[in-house]
């Protein structure tokens, strides 16, 4: 009798083919590695129970005169509620113009960039895309809510009268755009000013209704050398992160007479949607076209992805602009929403752990989400329009589970036969656990078990590899089972 252990690192590997990934885990939904422990995410309940009309791709939550606010974007709408609410309220600005639920491809005149083809004739390639779907840029200025949405173009104001409600407002003097940040010092920049989309235009320090530069305020403007267009920003700690489809730039205050400069600082380091950023412990983190980036205040890092097969290889490149990304910073987790090739809607999500440098994958429909802090939890936007509360409970609309490339029992020459499986769970019958055997790559698979507690179970298991599946019933954990083997030939 020998016992193997079976001791797989933390984290998903999705390189190359299965075989390629063996001793690692393979794939998973609604778990994650924390501290050296594999558990499952916390569960979710509804915090708004009346559906909004529309598609949340952009979510936002702040404190505003000592009250705790949420708002929504999508395409037609945007809402706001605070903790008494079950239902969202509807601060849509007037004469708003709804933009779109989804991406659309097609030819035809005018499809594309401006300048892009020959004026009066129809673009007949119908991968070129039409219209993005549409994703509000939400932030604050001082207590108050702006926003914009590229197919409105317009800046708006919202301050706070949630009882009326009043609606939010056009800021007055605001040049048209396609996104809005503001930055540490105050200022609030509109990106792709009065349709030019490599402008910047912010207003004077503290006073969004001052757009007009003069010698007595520092309200300005900045062209960006790119052939790229803006699509969206982020401030930082001290500075602002600008990113267009193609590369990044830092704005970097410096006072007058100049007020900012504007540096690139990543090149084919754009980003894929206007939403598809997040920030923690001092670093923004972002899913550009060329793959997943860090900027950790200095520089602009590229980020080793373990499961790219499984995201940036199996994306819906068409609704790329709806991935949307929000930190879980009591895990140290990073998330992205996005379709994968088989949808057209957010059907998954990538998680990438930034203190221990491991990812995850959970098939989840979320379109945005917010960190808590303001809140005791995360907040996350269903596909059907609702608000969940997650990381509490342990309801999840399918079991957790992680499964494993191939483990090798012994040399992986001759057949071993596993009698025994010595669990490493937190709790007897937390965990079922299914073992897959195949004698070669290609051979079809045998499924055995599912296996709960006692522990040690009794099997009758043989193979020259194994994979396994672990399915929590509840809140647990789990480690490093041990197989009991004993040696066999080379011939089953």
């Amino acid at each position: 009798m020998s016992l193997l252990t079976a001791e797989i690192p933390p984290g998903l590997s999705r390189r190359g083919t299965i075989y390629q990934n063996k001793g690692r885990w393979y794939t998973s939904s609604c778990v994650r590695w924390y501290e050296g422990q594999m558990k499952p995410i916390g569960g979710w309940v509804k915090r708004i129970t009346s559906a909004f009309t529309g598609k949340g791709r952009a979510m936002i939550i702040w404190r505003g005169s000592g009250v705790r606010y949420i708002a929504v974007g999508t395409e037609s709408k945007l809402y706001a509620a605070t903790p008494s609410l079950t239902a969202m309220v509807d601060i849509t600005p007037v004469g708003f113009a709804t933009g779109y639920a989804s991406a659309a491809t097609g030819g035809g005149y005018g499809v594309g960039l401006y300048g892009v083809g020959t004026y009066g004739t129809p673009r007949a390639d119908t991968t070129v895309l039409a219209y993005p779907a549409s994703m509000w840029t939400l932030d604050t200025f001082g207590n108050y809510l702006i926003g914009m949405m590229a197919e409105d173009s317009k800046l708006y104001e919202w301050q706070l009268d949630i009882t009326g409600p009043t609606k939010a407002a056009l800021v007055s003097g605001s040049p048209t755009g396609s996104a809005c940040v503001t930055t540490p010092e105050g200022f609030v920049v509109v990106l792709g000013a009065g349709g030019d989309s490599r402008k910047i235009q912010w207003c004077d320090r503290r006073d969004n209704v001052d757009w007009t530069a003069t010698a007595t305020n520092q309200a300005g403007d900045y062209d960006i050398e790119t052939q790229g267009q803006l699509m969206c920003g982020r401030r930082t700690r001290n500075s602002t992160l600008i990113w267009t489809d193609l590369d990044a730039y830092a704005m970097s205050y410096l006072g007058l007479p100049f007020v900012y400069d504007v540096a690139r600082v990543g090149e084919n380091a754009g980003i894929i949607s206007r939403g598809a950023h997040a920030a923690a412990d001092g670093r923004v983190f972002w899913w550009g076209p060329n793959g997943f980036s860090m900027w950790d205040g200095a520089s602009v890092q590229p980020m080793t992805c373990d499961v790219y097969n499984a995201t940036i290889g199996d994306l819906n490149f068409t609704q790329r602009s709806k991935v949307s990304a929000m930190s879980v910073s009591q895990f140290g987790e990073i998330w992205w929403f996005y379709p994968t090739a088989a949808s057209t809607e957010n059907d998954k999500a990538v998680v990438y752990n930034y203190k221990e440098g491991t990812w995850t994958l959970h098939t989840l429909a979320r379109l945005s989400g917010a960190d808590a802090g303001i809140y005791n939890y995360p907040m996350m936007v269903s596909s059907d329009s609702y608000v969940y509360e997650h990381e509490t409970g342990s309801t999840w609309d399918a079991s957790p589970y992680a499964e494993s490339g191939p483990y090798e029992l012994g040399e992986g020459d001759n057949i071993s036969r596993i009698r025994r499986i010595i669990f490493d769970e937190g709790t007897a019958s937390d965990v079922s656990l299914y073992c897959y055997t195949r004698d070669w790559n290609n051979d079809s698979e045998t499924t055995h078990g599912p296996f709960v507690a006692p522990n040690p179970v009794s099997v009758r298991i043989a193979g020259r590899a194994v994979r396994m599946k672990v399915v929590f019933a509840t809140a647990g954990q789990w480690g490093s089972p041990r197989f009991d083997l004993m040696a066999g030939g080379k011939r089953s």
